[in-house]
């Protein structure tokens, strides 16, 4: 059933004829969908995603943790936070919803970093120890490398040796530093005091090259495990032979489970207080005549671009770097952007007429 303001106008015959040219060919109109979008839904969507997706898969194929305690840690926080969506759509109906949401944004941008250092240090203390004692470094010319971006997770980033380490350490949530290198450099990976050359593309092909990238994990990994990393058997190679025999992990026994149950929960916690409100701001926001028109494409260019893009941009960001919080630049960065345009242009909506 329609909501009973719109019932009336339609059997009034007062709606909008044109709702696309009124709610975006408008100026009075389609600032309010930009604010809603730069002030509001962006931020939202990024704590929204960070809290949730981008946590587990920080957990899972960062921190190694295995997926099924990836995935109960991750149920057991949000069990214990869901109940704070309701908390604060509550408190939006008393004290408002703008402030809510910038207060949110504002936190997430604060407290990221330290958040995401500390679930590291929880989840897999041996790989961050190691990390620090034997830290690793690729020496590469920057401008030989790709960006590696891939949405749908179908490119190899295998026809250059700068791919070729990049791409194995940051698959394996190996951190490193990046040294630069004269043009045309072979990349080479140093672990400690040794130095493991990547396969150079432009001189092995095919089956060859497959072995060359193959024996270059198995001899990173091999250095890894005697610098410190933790390592073990992988279970796959016994079925596959193209699966590296070794693999980094985190162990179950090292791992803190109340401590990262607590700081996930906090950055669920972070999620409802910019979701909770979000819903009923967007109403308020808008007239009812074009009300469902203008707040879908904030809604949804927010939460399908901005959120949806945000694990494959932060691993992009991850893999050029070699850095593994480097990624929480971008949503640190739209939240942000959502904290400042929100504080000065959004304005607070909880106590407006919405059968206008």
């Amino acid at each position: 059933a329609e909501s009973p303001v719109f019932q009336k106008m339609k059997d009034e015959g007062t709606t909008s004829k044109a709702p696309l040219t009124e709610a975006f060919g408008q100026w009075k109109n389609a600032k309010w969908v930009l604010i809603a979008l730069l002030g509001a839904v962006a931020g939202q969507a990024v704590v929204w995603y960070t809290g949730q997706f981008y946590a587990m898969f920080f957990l899972e194929k960062i921190l190694l943790v295995d997926g099924a305690t990836t995935n109960i840690l991750i149920a057991l926080a949000l069990a214990i936070g869901t109940p704070f969506f309701i908390f604060f759509g509550w408190l939006s109906d008393k004290i408002g919803r703008k402030w809510i949401i910038m207060a949110g944004c504002a936190l997430a941008v604060l407290t990221y970093f330290p958040a995401f250092h500390a679930l590291s240090n929880a989840a897999n203390p041996a790989m961050t120890k190691a990390s620090e004692s034997a830290p690793v470094t690729v020496t590469v010319n920057d401008n030989d490398c790709s960006l590696q971006f891939d949405p749908i997770g179908k490119n190899k980033f295998d026809s250059k040796s700068c791919d070729i380490a990049k791409s194995y350490l940051a698959k394996n949530a190996v951190s490193y530093t990046v040294v630069d290198a004269p043009a045309g450099t072979i990349a080479s990976v140093k672990i400690g005091d040794k130095v493991i050359t990547a396969p150079d593309p432009s001189k092995v092909t095919g089956d060859e090259k497959g072995a060359a990238i193959k024996a270059f994990g198995g001899e990173v990994i091999t250095t890894l495990e005697a610098a410190g990393y933790p390592v073990k058997d992988n279970p796959a190679a016994a079925k596959d032979p193209k699966a590296a025999k070794k693999i980094l992990y985190a162990d179950p026994a090292q791992i803190n489970k109340p401590l990262v149950v607590a700081i996930l929960t906090y950055l669920v916690i972070l999620v409802t207080m910019v979701y909770g409100p979000i819903a009923a701001l967007l109403v308020e926001l808008f007239p009812s005549r074009i009300r469902y028109t203008s707040m879908s494409l904030p809604y949804h260019i927010g939460n399908g671009w901005f959120g949806g893009f945000l694990p494959t941009t932060a691993f992009a960001m991850v893999a050029a770097t070699g850095d593994i919080y480097y990624g929480l630049w971008y949503p640190i960065f739209v939240a942000g952007l959502t904290l400042v345009v929100g504080i000065l242009f959004l304005p607070e909506t909880f106590r407006r007429n919405i059968d206008d």
